[in-house]
């Protein structure tokens, strides 16, 4: 018994800071900020926070799903940027849709959260313990970055995506996870202060390692990359997405980007990604979609599944 996704949706706030806006606050450029990453504006809370872009997000998914929240068995919301430890936001979210039923419980991998977050709803599926499960991505990075470092103000954006899974006799799920604590002192944020990244070194490791834990899920299922639909990539850099696909030697429309405008939204970007794409009536049934994630811990890891 594999999950399949059957409702999308996400969510975005109204307010957007771009490039020219950013460049009035710290020493930066459209241009400079462009060319390195390819990000041109990113969405900013006002009035919202991690739980209300949530359950904006969850809302859509279970509507395009057609069921009840009451059906849904277990939400897992993957985020580092709750406005509250306790209690958490999975909870709050199950509050505001009304999924009285659910069991609900944070997790927190950073960039990889919703990959994590996935798999781990798989897991839930495949042993029968549940049917219905709510996967959802939000962040609210905004407030855990320095505006005076443009080495990471000029990255981050808020949102939130989510998923609808449900159990499914057929279909395709694999999955590869890696994760290296040693190397994690090059991207963290301690509790009450900023973000502090070393972007050379991240870079490094995403284009090293996200090609090869593709290989490796690909190669665990006897498939060739040009067997896989779209590459579904956590959406932190341009350079860094058209590098995997380079060493794939796989052609980069076969590689969704969306970073252009929301930036990087951490554990959000591949579920607002893959809500754009399904609602864009690109995803089909049966197509072969590698999902693939890299971020702080350092862990990444890779997803095989059929739309």
């Amino acid at each position: 018994m594999n999950g399949h996704i059957c409702g999308t949706g996400a969510y975005a706030p109204k307010n957007i800071l771009d490039n020219q806006k950013l460049s009035q606050i710290v020493d930066t450029s459209d241009a400079w900020i462009q060319e390195r990453t390819g990000i041109v504006s990113r969405h900013l809370v006002l009035e919202e926070d991690t739980v209300t872009m949530a359950t904006q997000a969850a809302k859509k998914a279970i509507e395009m799903a057609g069921i009840s929240a009451e059906e849904i068995d277990l939400i897992v919301l993957a985020t580092c940027s709750a406005k509250r430890l306790l209690p958490c936001s999975a909870c709050e979210v199950q509050k505001e849709i009304g999924a009285i039923h659910a069991t609900c419980f944070d997790l927190n991998a950073a960039c990889t959260g919703f990959l994590y977050a996935y798999n781990t709803a798989q897991a839930y599926l495949q042993s029968n313990l549940y049917k219905t499960i709510l996967v959802i991505g939000a962040e609210t990075l905004s407030r855990q970055v320095d505006y005076k470092d443009r080495s990471t103000c000029i990255l981050f954006g808020d949102g939130a995506g989510a998923v609808l899974v449900k159990a499914k006799e057929q279909g395709m799920f694999s999955m590869i996870s890696h994760s290296e604590g040693e190397k994690g002192e090059v991207l963290t944020c301690e509790q009450g202060d900023y973000i502090k990244m070393n972007g050379q070194e991240v870079f490094k490791f995403a284009v090293r390692n996200v090609p090869n834990v593709i290989l490796e899920v690909l190669q665990k299922n006897k498939m060739k990359p040009d067997e896989i639909d779209y590459f579904i990539l956590h959406q932190a850099n341009k350079r860094i997405v058209e590098a995997v696909a380079k060493r794939l030697q796989v052609d980069i429309g076969k590689f969704p980007m969306n970073v252009k405008d929301y930036g990087n939204t951490s554990s959000a970007s591949i579920p607002i990604l893959l809500d754009e794409w399904n609602r864009k009536k690109k995803l089909k049934p049966g197509m072969k979609i590698i999902m693939a994630g890299f971020g702080a811990g350092l862990s990444w890891g890779a997803t095989l599944i059929e739309w």
